[in-house]
């Protein structure tokens, strides 16, 4: 998959381009059934399969202060769609400059000059450009004038199909379910666990104090972490190994108040090695519990026990 940072190192492919256009946030099963729309469609006419998106989310410009939190970064989102048969990404930098864009500008730099478009498909909701001026009626006219046609599909639900508005698969739906700890519903919306990556470091060394030490793991501020509790889930090694884990998400109300910062701690089952500085990937399988407050030590020791063998037996694996 070709990825084109800057639309001055874009070719336009002879053949032309089908394209979809959006944030793809998760990369999601309502994303991948657009995708997949496009590569078929690409495939079956002899033209590139390709994506425009976004360097940042366009809300973190637009609206700052009410931006939503993200389900991946950039270069996971990359990673993601590298495995869905594109042919090219074309990742759009989005600032102040960038907003004021009007639509028909965009569609001339980017869809026709950069890709050579042919074909669009896009959610029937899909807005663009200066003020949210562009939208599926808008690109059907440019289209007319400069030759590519447009397809507008409703938000489909898990099964891939077109849904009420309270079955959709979206971003939004899959935010709200990880914020209200409805993990089996994210991951079924997702296709896949929801990870979260960042770099292992130093914590206060708490969990090792008890005997159950935790890679402290740093997410950036503007992605979302779940709901706070205990879940059952997988540390990826920067070097692709993926171990088992008991994932902790909470502010440790056993000895901070609530004003203390929220933490992701992976104890990773039965394993002795030193994960400082990896930069590493959580992904979260199933939610065992919430979080909640311990009398003493000895019975919060007592209950991550318990959570690391449910963890085994969510994740299917034994006790060494």
């Amino acid at each position: 998959m070709d990825v084109i940072h800057d639309d001055e190192e874009c070719r336009p492919p002879d053949g032309g381009s089908v394209v979809t256009i959006g944030a793809f946030d998760g990369v999601h099963l309502g994303h991948r059934t657009v995708i997949a729309e496009v590569v078929d469609r690409a495939r079956s006419e002899g033209r590139r399969a390709a994506l425009v998106t976004f360097d940042r989310h366009p809300a973190q410009v637009v609206r700052p202060d009410s931006a939503p939190l993200l389900l991946c970064d950039l270069d996971h989102k990359l990673e993601l769609l590298a495995g869905t048969g594109l042919d090219t990404v074309v990742v759009v930098h989005f600032d102040e400059e960038a907003a004021r864009e009007e639509p028909e500008d965009f569609v001339r730099r980017v869809l026709v000059d950069c890709l050579a478009v042919d074909h669009v498909v896009v959610g029937e909701d899909f807005h663009f450009g200066h003020r949210r001026r562009g939208h599926v009626d808008l690109l059907s006219e440019l289209g007319r004038e400069w030759g590519f046609t447009v397809a507008g599909h409703r938000l489909v639900g898990r099964d891939g199909v077109p849904a009420r508005d309270d079955a959709q698969v979206s971003s939004t739906a899959i935010r709200r379910a990880l914020a209200e700890g409805r993990l089996d519903d994210a991951n079924r919306m997702l296709g896949r666990p929801h990870e979260l990556r960042g770099p292992v470091v130093a914590g206060d060394r708490r969990g090792r104090t008890i005997g159950f030490p935790t890679a402290n793991v740093a997410i950036a501020a503007e992605l979302l972490v779940p709901a706070d509790g205990i879940y059952a889930g997988e540390l990826v090694r920067a070097d692709g190994t993926v171990l088992p884990a008991a994932v902790y998400i909470g502010h440790r109300p056993t000895f901070y108040d609530e004003t203390a910062a929220v933490l992701v701690e992976a104890h990773v089952l039965d394993f002795a090695g030193d994960l400082y500085g990896e930069r590493v990937a959580v992904r979260l399988v199933h939610r065992i519990r919430g979080d909640r407050t311990f009398d003493s030590v000895e019975e919060l020791a007592a209950q991550l026990a318990a959570d690391c063998d449910e963890a085994r037996r969510l994740l299917g694996i034994r006790r060494p």
